[in-house]
């Protein structure tokens, strides 16, 4: 037996010392994966070799065979499983910024890639919540943020309907699907941030909105119908008046050609808190897009812009710090 044993372990090293003389590990052979002959060519021929793992251990990307130009990836998850959760998959860092922790609100809330008019007083950004969207969304105390400056604003509270001329009651500013909010660096002109309505054009008469505000008042000459009071057919001054006034213009000025039943419907019906109490219970009456300001001004009331005009990061983080989104321009 122990001739025997001697005589196996003289095999191992005569075929050990032939391996090391054809190139050992440095032989190409060594870095090809198990092959397979091709049936009708067992014994010989052209062999079929399975590939090696094109990925390194620990590495969170796997580069599928044939891709030479590593475009063809999938992004692994958590378990090490190709994947395309929202949660996992993190975006790779923009001028050396990285994305952050995702927030779980990454997919359903969008911020659009521009700030309009950045580094002026009418700079504003958007975010909009997909239609889709299983909920709606509570966004005040969430924040926007420049990673260039450091710059950070808190989104704060609004007012659903405003009332012209008092001091309107706020509520947390809650998106529902389809939704979307414009948010502007500067002050309010009423005031407050708030919701769009039927009614809301009529503020373009005494204020500057950027962007504009829809206006899609009722016409005038359909309020006439509804609101005039007596046959309105018997007035055919205020007829013709009213019929040259746009939708959302506002009498500003004494007219002589109209009598007071006439002007009285004017200065009532024909203006932003009129139009809300004749029109707030139509189904079509609010809007879906929010107005909501940052309030960011100096001293003397300029607005201070939150934003450069190149070499911007925009981050927008949930109440809890984590990021919904980011942008670069």
């Amino acid at each position: 037996m122990e001739h025997d044993a001697w005589f196996f372990i003289g095999v191992f090293v005569f075929i050990f010392l032939i391996w090391i003389a054809t190139g050992g590990p440095t032989h190409p052979i060594s870095f090809t994966g198990p092959s397979l002959a091709q049936p009708q060519e067992l014994g010989g021929g052209t062999y079929l070799q399975f590939p090696r793992a094109p990925f390194a251990i620990g590495s969170t990307y796997v580069t599928l065979p044939g891709s030479s130009n590593g475009k063809s990836t999938y992004t692994l998850s958590n378990s090490g499983m190709p994947g395309t959760s929202p949660q996992t998959d993190v975006p790779p860092p923009i001028y050396g910024i990285y994305f952050g922790i995702p927030s779980p609100y990454r997919n359903m809330v969008s911020l659009n890639n521009y700030v309009s008019s950045a580094s002026s007083t009418d700079e504003y950004v958007e975010l909009s919540v997909a239609q889709n969207a299983s909920a709606s969304v509570t966004i005040t105390k969430w924040a926007l943020e420049s990673e260039a400056t450091g710059n950070a604003e808190i989104i704060p509270r609004g007012t659903a309907v405003p009332t012209s001329g008092i001091v309107n009651a706020e509520s947390d500013i809650v998106l529902s699907p389809g939704d979307r909010a414009i948010i502007s660096t500067g002050p309010s002109p009423v005031g407050a941030s708030f919701r769009e309505n039927k009614c809301i054009g009529y503020f373009s008469s005494f204020q500057k909105f950027s962007p504009p505000l829809p206006q899609n008042c009722p016409s005038p000459s359909d309020e006439l119908l509804a609101s005039y009071g007596t046959p309105y057919i018997h007035d055919p001054s205020c007829i013709d008046y009213t019929n040259t006034l746009s939708r959302c213009e506002v009498l500003t000025s004494k007219v002589t050609k109209i009598n007071r039943t006439c002007e009285n419907f004017l200065e009532n019906t024909l203006t932003y808190n009129g139009c809300v109490r004749n029109h707030k219970s139509d189904v079509n009456f609010n809007g879906n897009t929010w107005r909501i300001y940052l309030g960011r001004v100096d001293k003397k009331g300029k607005t201070v812009p939150m934003w450069r005009t190149k070499h911007e990061v925009v981050k927008l983080l949930d109440d809890r710090g984590k990021t919904v989104g980011q942008f670069t321009y």
